[in-house]
């Protein structure tokens, strides 16, 4: 449905400037816009792989695991039904982790095997159980305390402070993520009947 929304927006603004008589004007923006996000993106990939690279690091020093063991009380109240030291938490914790440092595509691929772990444990494979719900509400809006790409896009737009939405961000990323536990705690309850 985006994608029709995005191609008939693309339409119309090549159809307004082609009955304006500024067909060149949007031609001319399509070839600085593209060159333009090329540039941004080349420019953001050192700052994503020093991230993740950073990451990468702490997953094979165990500094996962000691978080896993750490925030365990935590992730037991909010997966009940994971067996314990099951390896779907370090991938939630990764998962998790990349998102609290703002960093969404580096916390893909760790989401992706942390559902394929939570899977494995799902007796209804067409069915999500409530913690693949659950990982998917925290995944979705979970905290920000370090908005990384955004402050690197800020940076290379030439931002005079690129900061300045940190705070705000951090207080917006806290809000989702505390409406969302509550959220997926009042459907557990409704539609389960348990906590």
């Amino acid at each position: 449905m985006v994608n029709l929304i995005w191609l008939f927006m693309l339409l119309a603004g090549v159809a307004a400037g082609i009955v304006t008589g500024r067909a060149d004007e949007v031609t001319a923006a399509v070839f600085s816009a593209s060159s333009e996000a090329v540039k941004i993106t080349i420019e953001i990939i050192g700052i994503l792989g020093l991230w993740l690279g950073l990451l990468k690091l702490a997953e094979a020093s165990g500094l996962v695991k000691s978080l896993a063991r750490l925030t365990a009380p935590l992730a037991r109240w909010l997966f009940p039904d994971i067996p314990k030291d099951h390896p779907a938490f370090s991938s939630i914790v990764m998962n998790l982790g990349a998102n609290l440092l703002g960093l969404g595509n580096a916390a893909t691929p760790f989401g992706l095997k942390a559902m394929e772990q939570l899977q494995s444990l799902n007796p209804q494979k067409d069915t999500a159980t409530f913690s693949m719900i659950t990982f998917l509400a925290l995944n979705t809006a979970c905290i920000t305390l370090i908005p990384a790409t955004v402050l690197a896009l800020r940076v290379q737009a030439g931002s005079r402070s690129p900061t300045e939405t940190v705070i705000a961000t951090i207080f917006a990323s806290c809000c989702g993520c505390v409406f969302a536990v509550f959220l997926d705690r009042f459907c557990r309850r409704k539609f389960s009947g348990k906590i």
